[in-house]
């Protein structure tokens, strides 16, 4: 029995461009904001991932139980004379994350603090309206 097996190397090429296409020098992808929302008594603890961001480019929107973060990263140039950019993959622009929370927030007590490319959310649950009996005339 023969041990050989005949290849066409255009098979391969095109196996993987159906499989995963090929990239040729294409924008990078905008990144998700990754985050963590953890339940405490008294409201929740959010920590987002917003690496390479100054915290003067970041935005949080809290309205009722629906909490908006969104930054944006500005491209630096940097490329000195003589030289020349063969590829870059960081990412430039803007990034944004909604999510719904089960209770509505106080948007007056809602503390923020960025540090290390973490974005650490305080939001406290809005005290529930206590139901209020009508009399009638």
């Amino acid at each position: 029995m023969n041990g050989l097996i005949r290849r066409d190397p255009l098979d391969d090429l095109f196996r993987g461009f159906f499989v995963r296409p090929v990239e040729l020098d294409s924008p990078a992808d905008a990144p998700a904001v990754k985050i963590d929302v953890k339940e405490q008594e008294g409201g929740y603890l959010v920590h987002a991932e917003i690496p390479g961001v100054k915290k003067e480019d970041i935005h949080v929107a809290v309205d009722g139980p629906v909490v908006s973060i969104s930054a944006e990263r500005r491209e630096e140039k940097d490329v000195k004379e003589g030289e020349r950019v063969l590829r870059t993959e960081r990412y430039f622009g803007k990034v944004s994350r909604s999510f719904q929370l089960a209770q509505e927030i106080d948007e007056a007590q809602v503390t923020a603090k960025y540090a290390d490319g973490v974005l650490e959310l305080a939001l406290p649950k809005k005290a529930a309206a206590q139901a209020r009996r009508i009399t009638i005339q």
